[in-house]
């Protein structure tokens, strides 16, 4: 007796799918020209979930990842040091004359770059027991994807833009700090205004 055969999901195009999390319009019509054999829910599906996967994107610290928002608390506790550090290299590099503590009305902000890497479990879960979307899901983020953003398209840009860090320090960090977000693994990214595109780092 013949067995009926099990259609598998449609194979990926072999370029780079560029997922606008600003415009999500444009997100999903990317998915629709590398995906035209999926119906238009599952294109829809599809498209949020890599969107999801991108605003959710992981926090890389100290050979770990944060997910946003849950541990918000922990990643912030984990960067206290490193800021506090970085704002004593400042201080012990600028040698403070009469003349110089004049002129500085404005402090040096102290920069941050937080690495990142998509949410794949985030993506995933909006797809539920679509087992046939989550395999071509999977297949994107392996095949390779680019994010386009602005800063507060990501939920650990918008966070750490809005933190307190004299609070989270103990009143230790007393200047301004400037964060970057950048996808450095399992994606690309291009900050929309950026002069520089990033690079993911290979797995």
């Amino acid at each position: 007796m013949a067995q009926a055969r099990v259609a598998g999901p449609p194979e990926l195009s072999q370029t780079l799918i560029t997922i606008h999390l600003t415009k999500l319009e444009t997100a999903l019509e990317q998915v629709r020209k590398s995906h035209p054999k999926l119906n238009p829910t599952d294109q829809a599906m599809l498209a949020n979930a890599l969107v999801l996967a991108g605003r959710h994107a992981i926090a890389l610290h100290d050979s770990r990842g944060f997910v946003w928002p849950d541990e918000y608390k922990e990643f912030t506790d984990s960067l206290v040091g490193e800021v506090i550090r970085v704002q004593e290299q400042l201080e012990d590099g600028k040698k403070v004359t009469k003349r110089v503590a004049k002129s500085a009305d404005v402090e040096e902000p102290i920069p941050l770059t937080i690495d990142l890497k998509p949410n794949y479990e985030a993506g995933e879960s909006l797809l539920e027991s679509r087992d046939d979307l989550k395999a071509v899901f999977s297949d994107a983020m392996q095949e390779g994807v680019e994010y386009a953003y602005a800063g507060n398209d990501i939920g650990w840009q918008w966070a750490l833009d809005r933190a307190n860090w004299l609070t989270l320090s103990d009143e230790k960090v007393t200047r301004k700090v400037k964060v970057k977000v950048r996808f450095a693994e399992g994606a690309t990214g291009s900050e929309l205004g950026g002069a520089t595109k990033a690079k993911a780092r290979k797995r």
